[in-house]
């Protein structure tokens, strides 16, 4: 028995199991009817609106990132690429993959304006 074997055996990384929502050592939370809802509200309620689907990533599952004329914006786990662009379509809001398109300047503006108050 070397000086750090009693270390490895109970502490050694262990691969996720077969659960999808699972990734690493991180539980990813599913986009629900409240985030839906509020993606309406957002919609809804602010003028010039447009939608920036954003990839399922190690930490997040897909999200629909919604920026409104003057730079404010929300964003929410949605179930799908497909579904985000079907919810924009719905409500005429033009969408976009962010990470092909980036995010608008307007939100870094709006980030900074509020940083700043």
């Amino acid at each position: 028995m070397g000086l750090f074997d009693r270390f490895r055996r109970g502490s050694g990384m262990r691969r996720p199991g077969g659960d999808r929502s699972r990734t690493g050592s991180t539980t990813v939370r599913s986009a629900s009817a409240a985030d839906e809802q509020h993606l309406r509200d957002f919609v809804t309620t602010r003028r010039g609106v447009e939608g920036f689907v954003e990839p399922r990533t190690a930490v997040s599952d897909v999200t629909l990132l919604l920026v409104a004329h003057d730079g404010e914006w929300t964003r929410r786990r949605v179930p799908s690429v497909e579904w985000a662009h079907r919810f924009a379509n719905q409500f005429q809001v033009p969408s976009y993959d962010a990470a092909v398109v980036g995010i608008p300047q307007r939100m870094r503006d709006y980030n900074r304006r509020k940083k700043n108050l």
